[in-house]
């Protein structure tokens, strides 16, 4: 069973989230991002790690399912402080495990992903 099983890493730089702000370039966020994950991140004081970790997220997603899927049909929440990850219009189902972490001037995440179909 272990076909069904794939697994994703990435790391982000968060300078480039500060460079590139939301305030400055909202139309490439929107093509990234959905509105509620726009929404998560701008709560914060400093939302560029947020931003960041949500893009690490996306991409290590990709790299686990090695589907080809647009950055914004992959949309990312918080359950009890837990990534949550949703695939939007995409045919096959899949299961995951996340976790996102952020150091300084870096955010990374990994992902394990099971094909439920």
């Amino acid at each position: 069973m272990i076909e069904k099983l794939g697994i994703g890493i990435d790391i982000t730089h968060i300078s480039d989230f500060e460079k590139i702000s939301y305030e400055k370039t909202p139309g490439l966020y929107n093509k990234i991002f959905q509105p509620s994950e726009i929404d998560y991140c701008l709560k914060y004081k400093k939302p560029s790690p947020h931003f960041a970790g949500k893009f690490a997220l996306k991409e290590a997603v990709k790299k686990s399912i090695n589907e080809n899927i647009y950055i914004s049909k992959i949309v990312t929440s918080h359950k009890q402080s837990k990534p949550n990850i949703e695939l939007l219009n995409f045919k096959k189902k899949y299961i995951f495990r996340a976790s996102i972490s952020h150091e300084k001037n870096y955010a990374i995440a990994i992902v394990i992903s099971e094909l439920i179909n």
